[in-house]
């Protein structure tokens, strides 16, 4: 369960890190998933979800968690952005890293 701190961060334009616990048949392992926060739906409901986007070996991936799932082990906040004028990213679809960067106001 995550902590309502931790919560309250996952915004869009966030870069984190996601580790999520899968189950394979009888094994199971802990992956990660680093990505920017394109959106954030319906608030801190049972049902909410935030959408991850990276690009992996240049194609780009997007996941879909669920918030209050108890498969996510635990998140990472790397870098939150100054200023986002919009609440789902979904441009950064279409535009390169270096212009996404721009376009969010992250430094470095």
């Amino acid at each position: 369960m995550l902590s309502k701190e931790i919560i309250d961060k996952i915004k869009s334009g966030a870069q984190l890190t996601v580790v999520e616990r899968i189950k394979e048949g009888e094994k199971e392992r802990q992956s990660q998933f680093k990505g920017i926060v394109l959106a954030r739906k319906h608030g801190s409901q049972k049902g909410s979800t935030f959408t991850v986007r990276a690009i992996i070996d240049g194609v780009g991936v997007e996941k879909v968690y669920p918030i209050h799932s108890p498969n996510i082990v635990s998140i990472k906040i790397h870098m939150t952005p100054n200023k986002i004028k919009k609440s789902k990213l979904y441009f950064l679809r279409d535009v390169s890293k270096k212009k996404s960067r721009q376009k969010i106001g992250v430094t470095a």
